[in-house]
């Protein structure tokens, strides 16, 4: 799965363990979950973390939902729950790697 570079070119917050937001693994780094996007510190810089295409997790038989275990972290107009080290968004009868 690739991963959009888009700067958050006005974000002044500087996202750490104790700022407030949910911290979220995400591969090899950290992404923080902020007013419904996702921030990943880049180069002394903050991207908006997106994947690009569409991502279908194949093989996942479990179904989220409030109360499944999994902390559940705004995104946009939907919810990810993670699981695993990603996140999963509930998409067309399937689930989608985010």
């Amino acid at each position: 799965m690739t991963t959009l570079h888009e700067e958050h070119s006005a974000h002044t917050h500087t996202h750490g363990p104790a700022c407030g937001h949910a911290e979220v693994p995400h591969g090899d780094h950290i992404d923080y979950a902020h007013d419904g996007h996702l921030h990943r510190a880049h180069d002394g810089h903050w991207d908006e973390c997106e994947p690009s295409g569409h991502n279908a997790h194949a093989g996942h038989d479990h179904r989220h939902a409030e109360g499944c275990g999994h902390a559940r972290v705004q995104h946009g107009d939907h919810v990810d729950y993670l699981h695993d080290g990603h996140r999963h968004a509930e998409h067309d009868g399937h689930w989608d790697d985010h």
